[in-house]
């Protein structure tokens, strides 16, 4: 793949993954509510998710991504029931101050996080619409050759945890504010809804 292909492509991508959407919006909640923990299993999902999309595009799956209609709405609501999983846990949580928080909290394991995120990516019509409708403007997939479709799977596999692992930073860096226990808890109860907030957003798109 031409360089200034692959550089187009990945400054389209950065763009889109940096744009506030469900996907942010979960990743802001479950670094305010969590922390750092669990975040890498979480971004792994989000990853996965778009790579799924990716080579749905590339094989030319395009078409039948969209007329598999039921299929598509039962992964959507699915990962919005996921979501508001996550949304319950994070309102009900211990309110621990934060130099205890993460370390027995009674968090989601690191495959409810993952299946959580890969569940609302391959739901949200986000994702759906920059691979399947956006992507072959700037990557002639027409022409894709093996080694060209690496090149982009690796920018995926670089760029989205690099971007989702900036947000997870700075959420987390907010929270090592909190030094009480109602301000955790409230903070907690924000992120809950946040998430909530997400899920509602992939269900009604």
């Amino acid at each position: 793949m031409a360089g200034y292909g692959l550089a187009t492509f990945c400054v389209a991508y950065g763009m889109a993954v940096a744009t506030p959407g469900p996907g942010v919006a979960a990743v802001l909640a479950q670094g305010l509510g969590r922390g750092s923990a669990g975040a890498a299993p979480f971004i792994a999902g989000f990853v996965i998710g778009d790579l799924i999309w990716f080579a749905a595009a590339a094989l030319g799956l395009g078409a039948l991504a969209q007329s598999a209609h039921g299929v598509f709405m039962a992964v959507k609501y699915a990962g919005a029931a996921y979501l508001l999983y996550l949304a319950y846990r994070l309102w009900t949580s211990r309110a621990l101050p934060v130099p205890e928080a993460g370390v027995a909290r009674g968090a989601e394991s690191a495959l409810d996080l993952f299946l959580g995120s890969l569940t609302l990516t391959l739901g949200n019509p986000k994702p759906m619409i920059f691979f399947l409708a956006l992507l072959p403007t700037v990557v002639p997939l027409e022409s894709l050759t093996l080694a060209g479709g690496l090149e982009v799977a690796a920018a995926i596999a670089v760029i989205l945890p690099a971007i989702l692992g900036a947000y997870v930073v700075l959420a987390a860096r907010a929270r090592r504010w909190l030094r009480d226990a109602r301000a955790v808890r409230l903070l907690n109860r924000g992120s809950g809804t946040l998430m909530a907030a997400a899920a509602v957003t992939v269900a009604v798109r």
